[in-house]
Parts: structure tokens; sequence; C-alpha cells
């Protein structure tokens, strides 16, 4: 589910330009492939809808509306500088306020980090398996020692975003992070989240209690759980399963506010979006010695399977 607005720029777009949404520059592809839209501020996937696997021949099929779409982004973004709730927002190099990296003299860095405000250059779009392929840098030193780059593939077939930190430093640094993907879903209280069943989580709602998986997770309320899982979870909201694939990641979070909804979240909007998020987290910090690299990635595709 993506605003109005956010479609009528796409309906617009024939191949592949840029334009302005909620005040960030964004680019736009609306191809035989499918679609894609990402925003320089962050280098936030904001929307990717694949084209039907069967059907109408490309370029024949059926119009899309702003309910279609794999991410959701609410219809009431926060106003520049804030960052836009939905998508794919990259927290970087650190998640929540676990501030490992924070350089500043109190450790008082924005809630996940300096990343997702920040404006990125697009450096490059290249075909890439019948698809396109991105490569992201941000125009502004956000770390000392730290150097992030993104990448994003998208295909007919999966979208594909790597979040890849450098370390040209001197010392070494304890970094988390996670690709914040906000999934579209036809009603939250209706999902279930497969693969996670007999592990380990961190309640956040509950002091951070240790408890175990039992069974298939299903949402009945509010959550905010730290997973230690490097499975690939199954979102299915009846409608669609989705096959969330991961590199990089130990940790998988599973939030949703239920009725406590941030201030840019209509009460209507906000039943519509699951967080699943590839991440680090407290679970699984990165040390990152000088030279090295680590790479944190998910892969969504659909998943036919059925339990």
């Amino acid at each position: 589910m993506i605003p109005a607005s956010l479609r009528e720029r796409l309906d617009a777009t024939r191949g592949q330009r840029h334009d302005v949404w909620a005040g960030r520059d964004i680019w736009l592809a609306n191809e035989d492939w499918g679609e894609l839209v990402v925003s320089l501020q962050g280098a936030q996937v904001l929307h990717y809808l694949p084209a039907p696997e069967t059907g109408p021949a490309a370029g024949a099929r059926p119009a899309p509306t702003a309910d279609d779409g794999w991410l959701w982004v609410t219809p009431t973004p926060q106003p520049l500088p804030g960052a836009i709730r939905g998508g794919i927002p990259l927290c970087w190099p650190w998640f929540a306020d676990e501030r490992f990296a924070d350089e500043s003299p109190e450790r008082n860095g924005p809630l996940h980090g300096p990343a997702r405000k920040a404006h990125w250059r697009l450096e490059a779009v290249d075909e890439h398996e019948e698809g396109v392929e991105l490569h992201l840098s941000p125009t502004e030193c956000l770390h000392g020692q730290l150097v992030p780059r993104a990448v994003i593939q998208a295909n007919a077939r999966r979208l594909h975003v790597e979040l890849v930190t450098e370390h040209t430093g001197e010392t070494p640094v304890k970094l988390t992070g996670a690709l914040h993907t906000y999934f579209s879903v036809a009603d939250v209280h209706a999902c279930r989240v497969e693969g996670l069943a007999g592990a380990r989580y961190l309640d956040k709602l509950d002091g951070f209690a240790e408890r175990v998986q039992q069974g298939e997770l299903v949402v009945r309320g509010a959550l905010d759980r730290i997973y230690a899982s490097n499975r690939a979870p199954v979102l299915d909201d009846g409608r669609r399963r989705l096959r969330i694939a991961k590199q990089g990641s130990d940790s998988t979070v599973v939030w949703h506010p239920d009725t406590a909804l941030p201030d840019d979240t209509p009460a209507e909007a906000g039943r519509h979006f699951l967080c699943v998020e590839t991440a680090c987290t407290r679970v699984d910090p990165v040390w990152l010695v000088p030279g090295g690299q680590h790479v944190l990635a998910t892969t969504l595709s659909r998943d036919e399977n059925r339990p």
C-alpha cells in the first residue's frame, strides 16, 4: 500500500525517471518487469511491485492501484528532515538505541542512526537479469571510520537490497543495523510469520525478557521482538506469501505497535503493515576490523509453498 499521490507519479512514468514526492528526490521505474520507487533520502526503497507471473502479457497487465505492491508507506509522511515511515529504511550504523558505533560525545545520536535521514547519491543504474540494479552512496560523511553503500536489485521475481559497510579507519568498531522492512498486508491481525518456531527472542515490550517462540508466530496485538534466528521467515497475510531471505544477519525483528501508532500513521492505514526486519542487533552485533567489510542483505520473493 502506497499513498495515492505516489501511485499517480508511477502511473505517469514510462521507463525510468526522477521526480519529487513529499519534498524528497525519488527515482521511479515502471517497466515490463514491474515497478520500483527509491527515495534518495536514506536510499530507501518505497515501492516494489513485480509483474504477474501468469496472466496478461507484459504491457497489458491490469492497472495497479495504491493497494498493490509488497511494501507499505504511510499516507501522511513527516516533512523534511524527518524520515519517511515505510518501505525499507536503512538503520545504520546502529539499530534502535543500540548506539555502539555512535561517535557523539554523549552517545545521543538519532534513533536508528543517521543513514535513514541522510541524502544519498544515485551513482549507477544498470540493467540486471531483465530488471535493474542501483548503486547508492551518501553525499556526506556519516561516520569517522565506516563507509556505507547500498545496492538495490529488482526484477519480475525478486527484490534484493544490500547495505554494505566498509571499515576505512584504524580501530575496530562494533555496529548493529537493520533493513527495517514495512510489508503491506491485508490485515495485520490476520498475519502469520513462519520459520521462527523454536527460536529464542527478546521481548522489548517486557523489558527484553527472553522467551522461546512456541509454534509459528501469529499477530494478535502489539509486538516488538528480536528473534535470534538466521532462517528465512515467510510472511503470510492470507492473500500472498513472501519469503524473506537474509545474509549477514542472525536477528529477525518483528514489530507492530497495534493501536499505539506513531503520529505519522493514521489508524486505518496502521492496520495494513507489519515489519519483519533483517537485522544485526544486540543479539548479534558485528565487530568490524580495519579493512573489513560487512554485507547485510535481504531478498524478497514469492513463496508458493503451503504449510
